[in-house]
């Protein structure tokens, strides 16, 4: 284990970068879901690809155990824009 206040090594850092980069882009897919709403084209592709190719009828189920339900995927992916809790899953 590293000292607390030291540098992260090599691969740690290569790590904390990858999540940043990819927390950074799902940031970006929610800014532009809450500019253009979820009937904007590109964010419909995004949403397919999210679901291989078909964006789910609601209602929608998460892992959330307070607020496990949601109307359609549309609200679902709102949320978690909200939230800020991008990789939560259905």
């Amino acid at each position: 284990a590293q000292q607390p206040g030291t540098p992260l090594s090599d691969q740690e850092y290569q790590q904390f970068f990858k999540f940043l980069r990819i927390t950074i882009q799902a940031s970006t897919a929610c800014h532009l879901r809450e500019l253009h709403g979820c009937k904007n084209s590109l964010i419909q592709r995004l949403d397919e690809y999210e679901n291989h190719g078909v964006i789910p009828p609601g209602p929608i189920c998460s892992e959330l155990p307070g607020n496990p339900f949601f109307h359609n995927f549309c609200t679902f992916s709102l949320y978690r824009c909200i939230m800020k809790k991008y990789f939560l899953k259905v």
